[in-house]
Formats: C-alpha cells, structure tokens, sequence
C-alpha cells in the first residue's frame, strides 16, 4: 500500500499545478506595476493612508 501525500489547498479545491501556472502569469505583471512610477505613487499613497489608521488606533 502506497499512501499519497495530501496537498494543502487552503481549501480552494484548486490543484497547486494551476495555482503555480496562474503565479506565473500574474507575478511578472505585479512587478512590472509595482516598479512602474504609476505603482510606486500609488503605493506611496496606500502607505500613508495606513500609516495614519495605524496612529489612529
């Protein structure tokens, strides 16, 4: 008898093969956003605003 390993799928009933192909996809795209001046000024904006939640707590 062989026992298969169990894969954690957070629940998502989405097999890791197709999570790891739409990670593929995505993450180059994330970056480039990210590195572009359009996603650092929004990132920066993002960052104040919770920043100042933050000291509001």
């Amino acid at each position: 008898m062989s026992r298969q390993k169990k894969v954690n799928d957070y629940g998502t009933g989405i097999p890791l093969h197709e999570v790891e192909a739409l990670a593929r996809v995505l993450l180059p795209e994330i970056q480039g956003f990210f590195e572009s001046e359009e996603g650092q000024r929004e990132f920066a904006e993002w960052k104040a605003q919770h920043q100042t939640q933050e000291s509001e707590k």
